[in-house]
């Protein structure tokens, strides 16, 4: 079986295929492609949808949020608390803090944990910080 290529159609209008490799190579095959058939071309996006995906991605908000807490914490907070305690995380209005030991979340719980959260909800809000939350860490 003898294969030979189709003769190139110079009369091929440009309209025919969208690239002069596609209209080459549907002479060659004698098949055009079809709209579907043709790779799809990205859209451009504007700088702004770019960065707001990336913030988005990134979490931006969340991190700023995270490191507005601890900013706070170590300013309004009494230094002796700070150096056993220190926020660990932060979730539907719950404050996770980590303390060093046994005897400091006692003392924390028991006696300064409304201090805190007072001075915390101040700079904050009571709607963002609602309650704190100790653990051993």
């Amino acid at each position: 079986m003898n294969i030979r290529p189709k003769p190139f159609n110079s009369s091929a209008s440009p309209n025919d295929s969208h690239t002069g490799k596609a209209r080459i190579l549907a002479n060659w095959w004698g098949v055009h492609p079809s709209e579907a058939e043709v790779p799809l071309r990205y859209r451009p996006q504007s700088m702004q949808d770019l960065t707001r995906c990336l913030v988005e991605k990134l979490q931006f908000k969340q991190r700023q949020s995270e490191t507005e807490i601890l900013r706070v914490w170590s300013e309004s907070i009494d230094p002796t608390v700070a150096v056993h305690a220190s926020p660990a995380g932060f979730r539907n209005g719950t404050l996770f803090v980590k303390v060093d030991s046994n005897v400091w979340l006692h003392e924390i719980v028991r006696y300064r944990q409304k201090e805190i959260l007072d001075r915390l909800q101040s700079s904050f809000g009571r709607k963002k910080i609602q309650k704190l939350s100790f653990r051993i860490g």
